[in-house]
């Protein structure tokens, strides 16, 4: 490979970087308490993933030995790298959940324990408790040399050490938490007016000598583990690749092991002992605290309702659209731009629906990544299917943590008479398409979008869709699909930037078109929005962008290796939003010379979905719609409020700390407000 004189951030530790904005979001003092344990829980839940995927990965590559783009002594850098920082970050996390969040409960009238042993008023309800909703469920086990018991990831465990009454001689045993049988934070009875609750974890120290009568309790600690979660497949056949999928799901409970975490206070004898009654390496140790799990607190009970939680605003209806009462009639009109969760998701249902009712309509094609469970989506399929429609459906197996439910829906679509095209080997397919086919004679439909068909996500992440009847456009999705459907043909896009066709050539030349303005003396400028930029050929082209003079705008939410602040990267600005809703739609903006383009997409500029993934990059082409999304995108520039930028270090620096004598801008509200108004011009 050509060495370049270019640096960028590792991945894994540019995601940290991330991970650590989220957690700051729960220090915001400004936002309701159950939104800040809200922060929390996905701070903890995404560090999860972290360990089962990433970290994972790593570590199996030094056992397998093949890993083929970084020697051992860099992933195992790497790794060192990884658990400061966690365990860094990991101390701030509890420090904030114990000093800061939980107080700010108590001064609302809620108490969430924080010792094993409960207040007078409570220990008679915590006994009962204890003794007919957890101790039936208890299965303690004894650690004792030589034998191995499994431990299951994502499970919370206590160890226990004790001596009996009558010597000093120590046991220790392991409690698996019936996390199934039990709620994590379990009601007690009100007090005084105010509302308390207890971990189960605390209901079971607390009630340990009934567990084991006849000893001593000296030591009870949580531990956990992650695994290996990730699905490695070989070359397989489409009909040998659902079975192998269902197989490699199930296993994945037993995965390799890649996070011991353990609470901080244990004494290192007692750690010592578990590790080795478990096969625990020092490198696979982790900091937690005492208690663990703690995605679990967006399950927290709020007894006090949504004046303690953030008032999401309604999703606003399209006026053009409700005037028509027809989707197709409106689309025919004019192309349609929906951003979700601005607006209502039910929309796209409704174009679903109009076409398995239109006796028009031949046939939909539809690609599904992520669906929602009892989904709206594809009970408009099948009902489609059941009026007699050719409905086609792409479902993508490998779409990770999902493919138990893609499994169960392409199940329940096929009974129903939908053809299912399975994962194409080698490729997951990520481009949220959709194709409505009508009549000879009568317009085509079709729909695109930076997010998937789910209406659960659709009520949290931002997202843009259009739907258009543009012949163009539609002839190229067409063709996309013949792609999926495995027809021998060399598709042709002239509209559409497609992975692993023409999307990697498309973006350079449009980047490269921007230095050659500059070059020429005029105006060079660049917006990307997504969601990760890895890839180092993208980023190199970047650079160069920079250093010819081109003016660029990064809005990157998760993973950015781009290094700003350099030489060759001074003309480059990162900047980070992390609020209310995830930030998810992919905008590509290239000035052009005053002939602006926009390109909305599934697509992040990482190596997945350039090179492994079939993406799908649309063009925007009705100007007033340009208009609409470059005005959004500089509110999201202007943000001073929940954006930081990214500097030279990793570090997230909020705007605001920068903003003198500026009115503040929060642009998710300010967007919201922004289509409000427009679409009460348009009424």
């Amino acid at each position: 490979m050509e060495k370049t004189p270019y640096t960028y951030f590792k991945r894994d530790v540019s995601w940290l970087s991330f991970n650590y904005r989220v957690l700051l979001e729960a220090e915001d003092r400004t936002s309701p308490v159950y939104e800040r344990l809200h922060f929390l829980s996905i701070y903890a839940s995404n560090l999860e993933e972290f360990y089962e995927i990433r970290v994972a990965e790593h570590r199996g590559a030094i056992m397998r030995g093949n890993y083929a783009a970084e020697s051992v002594d860099v992933i195992e850098s790497t790794l060192e790298v990884i658990t400061a920082e966690v365990n860094r970050q990991q101390q701030a996390f509890y420090r904030l959940f114990h000093e800061d969040v939980l107080p700010e409960l108590r001064r609302q009238g809620i108490y969430l324990y924080q010792e094993a042993k409960p207040k007078p008023f409570h220990e008679e309800f915590v006994r009962n408790y204890f003794e007919e909703e957890v101790f039936p469920f208890l299965s303690p086990v004894a650690i004792e040399a030589g034998i191995r018991t499994f431990i299951r990831d994502r499970r919370l465990y206590l160890v226990v050490r004790m001596r009996k009454k009558t010597t000093l001689e120590p046991h220790y045993a392991l409690i698996k938490i019936p996390y199934a049988k039990v709620p994590r934070f379990v009601p007690l009875p009100t007090h005084g007016e105010v509302y308390y609750y207890m971990f189960i974890d605390d209901i079971i120290r607390v009630n340990l000598p009934h567990v084991f009568p006849g000893y001593e309790i000296t030591g009870c600690y949580s531990i956990k583990i992650s695994r290996d979660a990730d699905i490695y497949l070989e070359e397989e056949n489409p009909e040998d690749m659902l079975q192998t999928i269902r197989r490699k799901v199930e296993k994945r409970k037993i995965g390799a092991l890649s996070r011991f975490m353990y609470d901080h206070a244990m004494p290192s004898d007692f750690l010592a002992t578990v590790c080795r009654a478990f096969g625990i390496a020092d490198e696979d140790l982790v900091l937690g605290g005492r208690y663990m799990n703690l995605q679990d607190l967006s399950k927290f009970p709020n007894p006090k309702g949504n004046m303690l939680t953030q008032t999401v605003p309604p999703p606003m209806r399209v006026p053009c659209l409700d005037r028509m009462a027809s989707v197709f009639r409106a689309v025919e009109k004019r192309d349609v731009l929906l951003h979700f969760p601005y607006q209502s998701f039910d929309y796209l249902i409704d174009f679903l629906t109009e076409a398995a009712l239109d006796p028009e309509v031949e046939a939909i094609k539809i690609t599904q990544y992520r669906v929602a469970e009892n989904s709206a989506v594809i009970n408009t399929l099948i009902r489609a299917a059941e009026n007699g429609k050719q409905v086609t459906v792409f479902v993508e197996l490998k779409a990770r943590f999902d493919e138990e439910n893609n499994m169960s829906t392409a199940e329940q679509m096929k009974q129903a008479g939908i053809k299912i095209i399975y994962s194409i080997p080698g490729l997951k397919v990520h481009a949220k398409v959709a194709v409505i086919l009508r009549k000879a004679g009568q317009p085509d439909f079709a729909y695109l979008s930076t997010g998937n068909f789910n209406e659960k996500t659709a009520k949290i992440y931002s997202d843009m869709a259009l739907l258009t009847c543009n012949k163009a456009i539609i002839a190229e999705v067409r063709q996309v699909f013949s792609v999926l459907e495995g027809e021998p043909l060399k598709p042709q896009f002239r509209h559409l930037l497609v992975s692993r066709f023409n999307m990697i050539p498309g973006l350079v030349q449009m980047i490269r078109r921007e230095i050659d303005q500059v070059k020429a003396g005029g105006k060079g400028y660049i917006i990307l929005k997504m969601n990760g930029l890895h890839d180092e050929r993208m980023i190199d082209e970047l650079y160069r962008a920079s250093e010819s003079g081109v003016e660029i705008d990064l809005i990157v939410r998760g993973i950015c290796c781009l290094v700003p602040h350099q030489p060759y990267s001074r003309h480059i600005r990162i900047t980070r939003i992390v609020d209310m809703y995830l930030e998810h739609a992919r905008v590509w903006y290239f000035y052009n010379g005053g002939a602006e383009e926009i390109y909305l997409s599934s697509a992040d500029w990482m190596n997945r979905n350039l090179h492994r993934r079939i993406e799908t990059a649309f063009p925007i082409l009705e100007q007033d719609i340009k208009q609409e999304i470059l005005e959004i995108l500089q509110i999201q520039l202007r943000d001073n409020v929940k954006a930081c930028f990214i500097d030279e270090q990793l570090h997230n620096v909020f705007k605001r700390s920068l903003a003198t004598g500026q009115s503040p801008v929060r642009a998710q509200e300010a967007i919201y407000e922004y289509i409000r108004k427009r679409d009460e011009a348009l009424r």
